[in-house]
């Protein structure tokens, strides 16, 4: 038998299967979940509710299944030992032959990768984020969508999914009648290659607003500008292009500060000549209506959109958001054929996202047409530590791309004053690695539909659950290879290496193998921060091994599976902290 990536996933089959034989009624589910090291590292609870609905003595039924489980072909009963716990609890506990077993097949990303490929494989997902507005710089708001969207991305793509990363960027609506005008207004001339150029446009649209505020004849102005880019005028559309163009510029250097590569910016003008369709099919399978001149949805039985429509139309006759969201999710099945689609926005939109969900099940189940999966990704706030809304000294929100120079920036100071001997290359790397990995982690660690506070002194912490004290682990651990002049990734030393025997060994290594049950859970409901805990608690783990138990002893075995212990812990860790989009460094 091939040793089990998940020995979750395992036992949940080799238990379905004993149930089978056992006669167990076809609804049997094992609800295998890791438990305390006391009990063992595995537990099975679904023979209480199976009994409860069997009626019969849930011990009795228990021990039924374990002695149908010592006969299923392939389940490794000399490794894999188990008892019966209280009413009915099945304990499972893997030996230390096994865990060796583990630590030997698992012994580079790419077979980390393969084992966790089998758990969204084939799947298609399309996943959408950040999704900026153009014509505005990016602020602190931007930070979670691009850090809990490319996470999320990545944890689906080392989990075998086919991941189709879209952009799709706000650049279509009202908001450019009132530039337009003002950019005339005031004859400025746009220049892509002016690094000011985003600042400037977006002053321009906030004097246009205050413009139109003080004279009201002016929005009749602004209308008229936007209905010319509609049409095509070919001025308006040269400016709207050249908007379009320097937001990108800009919206591309922050991507690349923090890793972010879409495949794809379909923004909604993409869309613009795809709302028709909409529009028709909608009306056509008897969902959309005409509502004080505008056309809507209305669920009557949900306790809220009853009576709160979805406007798909405007009144003038403009599409606006549920419009080309709606045509979105069309595009992403007929063209991208995606089984998923995977939307990153505050808490704030949640209605819309109901709305545009329930809507497009009704619509796709009238029309024939294949229903993805569609999930809402959502967070709370990030605060300042005063527990308001964190932005500058002037109520402006901050700027991301000052944040992130910032952090930088602070990070090298602390990089420089721990270890001013690095040369000033790795200074740099370090600090850039170190500053933004702390900046993202803040965020993943916490649950996301929670808010948090953003806090320098806590996030840069050499101690507790953060960036630099898991990063710091990771480059302890390349020193203990670099001092041997050893590859930790090359393996020389796990032939000799025997199965781990003391307790610091045995949890760690048990630790280790748990690296599936992390990732199921993070994928779970899209929550990384489960990913965190794991990682902090492998890191916590590992530090108590080193100082329990010696690596550089004379016995070669013992030496061995200390080695092995050390360069699978940075494996997993190292693994763990790219898929939240963390560099590691090797010294620090």
């Amino acid at each position: 038998m091939s040793t089990p990536f998940d020995f979750s996933r395992f036992l949940e089959e080799q238990l379905l299967a004993a149930a089978k034989s056992a006669g167990l009624p076809e609804s049997f589910e094992p609800g295998v979940r890791p438990t305390e090291p006391r009990f063992g590292d595995y537990q099975a609870n679904g023979v209480l509710p199976c009994a409860k609905q069997a009626k019969t003595n849930p011990r009795q039924l228990a021990t039924q299944l374990v002695e149908a489980l010592d006969n299923v072909e392939g389940f490794p009963k000399d490794d894999i030992s188990v008892e019966i716990a209280g009413p009915g609890f099945l304990n499972f506990k893997l030996s230390p032959a096994l865990l060796l077993d583990w630590l030997k097949e698992f012994s580079d990303e790419d077979a980390l990768k393969k084992g966790a490929g089998s758990l969204l494989a084939g799947e298609t997902v399309v996943v959408d984020f950040p999704s900026p507005n153009t014509a505005k710089q990016m602020h602190i708001g931007h930070l979670r969508p691009m850090v809990i969207g490319e996470a999320v991305k990545r944890l689906l793509a080392f989990a075998g999914a086919k991941v189709i990363h879209d952009d799709h960027l706000g650049d279509w609506g009202t908001n450019f009648g009132t530039l337009i005008m003002a950019i005339k207004r005031a004859g400025v001339t746009l220049d892509p290659n002016d690094p000011e150029a985003l600042p400037k446009i977006e002053k321009l649209y906030k004097e246009g607003t205050a413009l139109e505020k003080e004279d009201p004849a002016l929005r009749d102005v602004s209308r008229n500008e936007l209905v010319k880019l509609q049409h095509g005028d070919a001025e308006n559309t040269g400016l709207w292009k050249q908007i379009v163009t320097i937001s990108g510029k800009a919206f591309n250097e922050v991507y690349g500060i923090l890793g972010i590569h879409p495949d794809l910016t379909y923004g909604e003008s993409h869309y613009r000549d795809r709302v028709d369709r909409i529009y028709t099919e909608l009306t056509d399978c008897g969902l959309a209506e005409t509502s004080e001149g505008a056309l809507v949805v209305f669920h009557p039985e949900h306790p809220r959109f009853a009576e709160q429509p979805f406007i798909i139309r405007k009144a003038d006759g403009a599409s606006n958001y549920a419009s080309t969201d709606l045509a979105t999710v069309l595009l992403r099945v007929e063209e991208l054929h995606a089984d998923r689609i995977v939307y990153f926005t505050d808490g704030r939109q949640q209605d819309h996202f109901q709305q545009l969900f329930l809507t497009t099940e009704k619509w796709f189940q009238e029309k024939k047409h294949d229903l993805p999966a569609l999930q809402h990704v959502w967070w709370g706030s990030i605060l300042g530590e005063d527990g308001k809304a964190i932005k500058t000294r002037s109520g402006e929100p901050i700027l991301l791309r000052q944040l992130l120079d910032e952090a930088v920036n602070r990070a090298y100071t602390i990089v420089a004053e721990k270890n001013p001997e690095l040369p000033e290359e790795v200074k740099q790397q370090v600090a850039r690695s170190v500053g933004i990995g702390a900046v993202r982690y803040a965020d993943l660690s916490q649950n996301r539909t929670q808010d948090y506070a953003f806090a320098w002194s806590k996030l840069l912490a050499f101690e507790g659950n953060t960036a630099p004290y898991l990063l710091y682990a990771g480059a302890r651990i390349h020193s203990i290879f670099r001092k041997l002049d050893l590859d930790p990734y090359a393996g020389d030393f796990a032939a000799e290496a025997t199965a781990p025997e003391t307790d610091t060994e045995l949890a760690l290594a048990r630790k280790l193998a748990a690296f599936p049950t992390a990732l199921e859970l993070a994928l779970g409901d899209l929550r990384p921060h489960f990913l965190c805990t794991y990682l902090y608690e492998l890191t916590g783990l590992f530090s108590s091994f080193y100082n329990a138990d010696r690596v550089m002893v004379e016995e070669a075995d013992v030496k061995a599976r200390r080695l092995l212990l050390c360069a699978r812990t940075l494996l997993v860790l190292e693994t763990g902290l790219r898929m939240l989009g963390l560099e590691p460094v090797e010294q620090m």
